[in-house]
């Protein structure tokens, strides 16, 4: 079974990967993949961002019916 990770869950994530380039941790060598896996995640935060955009502007025309 495959566990959906929350919004609040992924932008966490983001935020270490994030905090990473900052660190004393951060090698050149890695930075490539680091950077990689944060944009998948970000993009999959605004993926997320935008179907609760489009949520709230159904329930928005429904009430305004």
């Amino acid at each position: 079974m495959v566990e959906k990770i929350s919004l609040n869950q992924k932008i966490e994530e983001l935020d270490k990967k994030v905090e990473w380039f900052y660190s004393d941790e951060f090698k050149l060598d890695e930075a490539v993949d680091k950077y990689k896996e944060a944009t998948k995640i970000a993009k999959e935060i605004e993926k997320d961002l935008d179907e609760l955009k489009n949520e709230i502007e159904v329930l928005t025309e429904d009430f305004s019916k």
